[in-house]
């Protein structure tokens, strides 16, 4: 498995030139390091910002798991998703509320087929909400299908 955590992680994170604003690192509550986080009153409604795990190394033709924490905290915070590069138009996992403030876990599978998936964007989406934040922490890839819950 590949720990790509934004305090310790060995994987090649990189902020989106072309958006409207960028994911910053937050300081977590309990232990030690960082997430990325998007305060709820950056930017305008609608405003995109986007984070980019590039992925060099991802052999063709296997199957990998992406495993992550997000948190969707306040009301009407925005809307959470994950793009990978060879599916650009439609979102591969989404996610426009939290049921509470607490962390959960996201798993996409990803498909190696013909063309090699170079990387994973989490794209947050601005919503109408003035206080929270939408969080992502804890990002591992590991090889093979996701594991049942």
């Amino acid at each position: 498995s590949v720990d790509c955590s934004f305090s310790r992680g060995v994987c090649d994170w990189k902020q989106d030139a072309d958006d409207d604003f960028d994911w910053n690192p937050a300081d977590r509550d309990i232990g030690d390091g960082y997430y990325m986080a998007v305060p709820a009153f950056v930017g305008h409604k609608k405003d995109m910002g986007r984070l980019k795990l590039l992925l060099t190394d991802l052999t063709p033709k296997s199957s990998y798991c992406l495993i992550f924490s997000y948190r969707l905290a306040g009301e009407r915070v925005g809307k959470l998703r994950v793009f990978l590069a060879n599916k650009k138009t439609a979102p591969v996992w989404e996610q426009n509320k939290g049921k509470d403030e607490r962390w959960r876990t996201g798993k996409i599978e990803i498909f190696q087929g013909a063309g090699t998936t170079n990387s994973v964007t989490f794209e947050s989406e601005r919503g109408k909400g003035k206080t929270g934040e939408i969080g992502v922490d804890n990002v591992i890839l590991i090889s093979g299908l996701c594991p049942e819950d």
